[in-house]
């Protein structure tokens, strides 16, 4: 019975690996559902009973009694007391299943490439690194862990169980829809300095999301976009996959050089500025008031778009943030991206684009197109955040701790890279731009640091013949992390400059 032909294609077709997540049980059922699609295992065979299955298989009995459960549960076998368990054949069968076998099922493996050419992007490449370190620097991201989980637990329920909300779903049309875009409208007029209706936003799913679209409206081929000397990556990448020739302007102690865009472009030649609402991304340099009236001046009489993006508005720890450009732009000439909730988990985060009501117009129509279904349930949540003036209340108690953090850090810079390293306590936002003093390797740097548990991501490393620094994030970190991280990435440091001393005394 064992050697039956059954029995040999069982034996031939099942493979698993018990350290997958998936059950075991789930793994082999998956895999006779295969068979039976391929005609491997006709209708009306009998199995062997589950005490075979499970010497077949070198499995428990109990897992043998569970692949049958699951397989008649989804009407593939039909299990008649006392005689046996045999094969059915559903006739409305649509969707086959792909086994992890890699034996008889391997010819039947999804392919790896296409049969056809399409056209892959570089600019789209992943910058994403893994690593199994417990430590790690970031370019400023903010502490999930401060996320009132439990309020919002509530708050969720609460907005799932609006009746308003499945109207709002079902008639998506109606006015009401809109209700989240006033509040975020009269949030915005109070806290920025705008005098903005609904006709002057859109809220994307992110600040990515919202220059995505910005610049599929805004840019064409070859299309002059400027951006800061060192710039933002991620909005490098998405300017250039729609098709804009990049050109780095010089950034010095008072932000952007606004005459040197003067002095070396004439009118007309230039597409549109990128620049940062309050601190130049990665250096924290904050935009003089005069550059940012220079710049709208220059935007007016060379015809350029400015795009400015407020990505930390919400961490300002001296005095008042700066208005925005775009709140004193009389002309239509500012596109303000910002986001809405940097405090919460990112699934309550929302972006958002301030512009003249004939760019939001067809913004909303290219949302349409990549995100018709939106998030009701957020939009809900935030309008009533807004309105009961939670969002300001959590936005000023992280500000409190992370105001903390940048103090213990600059602090302990002080003790550890005091006469190796130069660095300006920022006023606000959630990253400290360290300027190392000897022209090290960085990428050796965080070589050496990964092997010793810290994590220390290439997209934050800024490298040329003339600047030698790190985007030092320390806003997810306490106070005790943010003390392991600057000792190890000392050590790291030390290693990387002796590794140096010592390459050059061999040569």
């Amino acid at each position: 019975m064992i050697d039956s032909p059954v029995n040999t294609i069982l034996k031939q077709l099942i493979g698993f690996d018990k350290s997958l997540p998936q059950p075991v049980y789930i793994q082999v059922s998956q895999q006779i559902i295969n068979a039976i699609q391929r005609r491997y295992l006709a209708k009306g065979t009998k199995l062997p009973g589950t005490r075979m299955l499970s010497q077949l298989l070198s499995v428990h009995r109990n897992t043998a009694v569970a692949i049958y459960d699951e397989l008649a549960s989804q009407g593939w076998v039909e299990i008649i007391p006392n005689k046996g368990t045999f094969i059915l054949e559903p006739e409305k069968t649509t969707a086959k299943i792909k086994a992890t076998s890699q034996k008889i099922n391997k010819a039947y493996a999804s392919a790896k490439t296409t049969g056809f050419n399409f056209q892959e992007s570089f600019h789209l490449a992943s910058t994403t690194q893994l690593t199994n370190s417990t430590y790690s620097i970031n370019d400023g991201k903010p502490d999930l862990r401060l996320h009132p989980v439990h309020q919002f637990t509530r708050w969720y329920s609460a907005a799932m169980k609006r009746k308003t909300l499945i109207k709002k779903w079902n008639r998506p049309n109606e006015s009401s829809y809109s209700l989240f875009q006033t509040q975020l409208c009269n949030f915005l007029n109070a806290t920025r300095g705008f005098h903005i209706n609904s006709n002057n936003l859109v809220n994307t799913r992110s600040t990515e999301m919202s220059l995505y679209i910005v610049s599929q409206l805004l840019i064409k081929q070859n299309d002059i976009v400027l951006v800061g000397n060192l710039s933002n990556y991620a909005s490098n990448m998405i300017f250039q996959q729609a098709g804009a020739n990049i050109k780095t302007i010089p950034v010095d102690k008072n932000g952007l050089d606004v005459k040197y865009i003067k002095n070396h472009f004439v009118k007309g030649s230039i597409r549109s500025v990128y620049v940062c609402a309050h601190r130049d991304y990665p250096t924290t340099v904050k935009l003089s008031a005069e550059r940012r009236l220079q710049l709208l001046q220059l935007a007016k009489e060379y015809d350029f778009a400015i795009i400015e993006d407020d990505y930390d508005y919400d961490f300002q720890f001296e005095g008042s943030p700066m208005l925005p450009m775009a709140s004193s732009d009389a002309d239509g000439m500012v596109i303000y991206l910002g986001k809405l909730g940097q405090s919460l988990f990112p699934s309550f985060q929302t972006g958002f684009v301030v512009a003249p009501e004939n760019l939001i117009s067809e913004a909303k129509n290219y949302l349409e197109l990549l995100d018709k279904q939106g998030d009701l349930i957020q939009e809900q949540m935030l309008s009533e955040l807004i309105s009961e003036g939670e969002i300001y209340r959590l936005m000023k108690k992280n500000i409190y701790v992370y105001k903390q953090r940048r103090d213990c850090a600059c602090k302990l810079l002080s003790q550890y890279f005091s006469k190796i390293a130069q660095w300006k306590t920022p006023s606000g936002g959630l990253a400290i731009w360290l300027k190392f003093e000897s022209k090290i390797s960085l990428v050796k740097l965080s070589e050496e640091a990964e092997k010793n548990n810290l994590f220390i991501p290439k997209t934050i490393l800024y490298q040329d013949k003339n600047t030698c620094a790190i985007r030092f994030g320390f806003g997810h970190l306490n106070e005790i992390e943010i003390e392991i991280v600057i000792k190890k990435l000392k050590t790291a440091y030390n290693n990387c400059l002796h590794n140096s001393i010592v390459k050059e005394n061999n040569f």
